[in-house]
């Protein structure tokens, strides 16, 4: 007899969150819910969140991953502040994830690990499951291990690969839940087990078997629809912050049909540019594995001056090691691209954690007068408009440019519109050909008048010979100099050109036109400042809205903006490093609120600080 039919509840929103081990597979469970909702074409975001370790001790508090998406049938800016489903792989899971839960969320948690040594691992004297703790959630036991076990009996693999496939049951009973397609699913599990054609059959099958027991069991007796949000015609994919960063730069060395090399030392969390970089030869692209991250950024501007697009790619302990290259760079005058993809410090810190720690290092953190341009994406997406960016200002006016992404956008995901080719900038550069002084001679330093760039002189171009190296230039000649006139006239000229890079004025969000408060954020800030604002707004409450791509320069009509508000808030994951920025250079009095948990904000925590300070001043 079939089983009944279940009803179906239409929904507007969700945000679930993926727990367990860090061998659990839930980032790949996460990724592959997020894909298949990509693919039915909701709005989506997400949150990974891992351990450093490779490996953290198993059933441990330190040990627990997870991942969080958000989709829903309209624009959302945020993964969401607290899940309406947990998925608990173990009571450590559980224990980590507990307190975000809002009354009344659907916790579906694996009973199989509930074990007695499980649960002193983390704590707990008694069960959770047995205690009555749990009663203001709404808690669905499900004995996924040894449903996955049962369920690959006869596929001839290992119980110990067995079992590790029940992240495949979890994620087939949650695509039943929410009505997601799956083929897609399938078809990866096939091209990631290709050699071991047994545990593509398992995986599958496990998959199924999650899917076939939320259709016939009765522990859920509703699933739910989102539909597809409204988005502008177009193709979209899903895309994460490093790999939209990859093809950014991908792109802009198409535009500018240069060579694009990139010097890299792996590091947490910027080394997937270097993976997806390193599949794009047939571009252009050429990537080197240094053995530090000295040597990565001297062969990137190696390459630079031997008329390539340079580019380095770290995050803020490697930007440490590479101040005195930068310093070089900016000394030269030559194009590179430097991408920061910060995490939280100082020293190691926590690799894998967020923050916005690095923008004084980005502005200042170089020996001697050593200024060059910064600027700074606002979500996963928007890295490859961020990297092209940095590409047209680094190639444009000769000076090196740090993009600080963070580990929040970078591994985030959300869909990305594809851009039309032809409407990307062209970036096309003209190197010099002959000499430029009127007696005959190469003049390295004889400047462009509009945009005060000197000549870019391939290596080996006849009549151009120059000298390079890090020992003050002379004025126009390029030859060593330690006259104290021509120092301060190259120190005052290398900053004015940089503060002289026309960039975009900076628009302000303020629909009503009558707010008195303006919300100023920078980088990954800009999605929980959007959603907290957008909440205030709903509720009748006026607020403005800002938000800084470039850090330096910085907009030519900031200083007008913030003068036409009575209050500016400037919330940051540092301790109000931009805040400062703000205060010294237009002596206005921004108020910073501050957050350095390794986490992003919430838009809960802005919009309740933002109504106060709007209600009460």
């Amino acid at each position: 007899m079939a089983a009944p039919a279940k009803r179906v509840e239409q929904l507007d929103r969700v945000v679930i969150r993926f727990a367990g081990d860090s061998g659990d597979g839930m980032q790949l469970t996460g990724d592959r819910f997020t894909s298949e909702t990509a693919q039915l074409g909701n709005d989506i975001s997400t949150l990974p969140n891992f351990p450093a370790e490779i490996r953290a001790p198993a059933g441990t508090l330190p040990g627990v991953s997870s991942f969080q998406v958000h989709f829903a049938d309209y624009d959302i800016l945020t993964p969401g502040d607290a899940p309406n489903v947990l998925v608990a792989m173990n009571p450590a899971a559980l224990k980590a994830n507990l307190a975000d839960l809002p009354a009344g969320a659907d916790i579906i948690v694996n009973t199989d690990e509930f074990s007695k040594r499980n649960l002193a691992k983390v704590g707990y004297a008694v069960s959770p499951l047995e205690d009555g703790s749990l009663d203001e959630w709404s808690v669905h036991p499900v004995a996924l291990t040894s449903m996955t076990v049962a369920a690959l009996a006869d596929s001839g693999v290992p119980k110990k690969d067995a079992e590790r496939a029940k992240n495949m049951f979890a994620l087939g009973l949650l695509s039943w839940m929410y009505s997601r397609p799956h083929q897609s699913t399938l078809r990866f599990l096939e091209r990631k087990f290709a050699k071991r054609p047994e545990l593509v059959a398992a995986n599958k099958a496990a998959f199924q078997a999650g899917w076939n027991f939320g259709e016939t069991t009765e522990t859920f007796s509703v699933r739910y629809e989102v539909k597809p949000a409204k988005m502008a015609a177009g193709t979209y994919r899903n895309i994460t912050g490093n790999a939209a960063l990859a093809l950014g730069l991908v792109a802009a060395g198409v535009r500018a049909k240069l060579p694009v090399f990139l010097g890299a030392y792996p590091i947490t969390p910027a080394s997937d540019i270097l993976h997806e970089l390193s599949k794009h030869k047939r571009f252009g692209i050429t990537t080197m594995q240094a053995e530090d991250e000295i040597a990565a950024i001297g062969a990137a501007l190696g390459a630079s001056y031997g008329g390539a697009l340079g580019v380095t790619t770290t995050s803020g302990p490697g930007v440490a090691l590479k101040g005195e290259t930068i310093s070089l760079a900016v000394a030269l005058e030559l194009p590179l691209v430097i991408v920061d993809v910060q995490r939280a410090g100082p020293s190691t810190g926590m690799p894998t954690k967020t923050e916005q720690a690095d923008l004084n290092m980005a502005l200042y953190g170089r020996h001697g007068e050593a200024p060059l341009a910064v600027i700074a994406p606002k979500s996963p997406s928007d890295c490859f408009h961020a990297a092209i960016e940095a590409a047209r200002i680094a190639l444009t006016y000769r000076t090196p440019v740090i993009l600080l992404s963070d580990n929040y956008v970078a591994n985030g995901s959300e869909p990305w519109l594809l851009p039309e080719v032809s409407e990307l900038p062209d970036l096309r550069v003209e190197f010099a050909t002959a000499p430029n002084g009127e007696d005959g001679r190469f003049l390295p330093y004889l400047r462009d008048p509009h945009t005060m760039a000197r000549p870019w002189a391939v290596p080996g171009t006849p009549g151009l010979e120059h000298r390079i190296g890090g020992l003050e230039k002379a004025d126009k000649t390029g030859d060593i100099s330690y006259d104290p006139a021509n120092h301060e006239f190259m120190v005052r000229t290398r900053a004015a050109r940089i503060e002289a890079i026309p960039v975009p004025d900076i628009d302000v969000e303020d629909p009503d036109e009558n707010a008195r408060v303006l919300v100023l954020g920078w980088g990954s800030t800009y999605g929980p400042i959007g959603a907290a604002c957008r909440a205030l707004r709903q509720r009748g409450l006026p607020i403005a809205q800002a938000h800084l791509r470039h850090l330096a320069p910085l907009p030519a009509n900031l200083g007008e903006v913030l003068k036409a508000y009575d209050k500016v808030i400037v919330p940051e994951m540092n301790l109000g490093q931009l805040a400062h920025v703000i205060r010294a250079r237009y002596l206005v009095d921004a108020v910073p609120f501050n957050q350095v948990s390794g986490l992003p904000f919430t838009a809960a925590t802005l919009e309740n600080m933002l109504e106060d300070v709007v209600k009460n001043g």
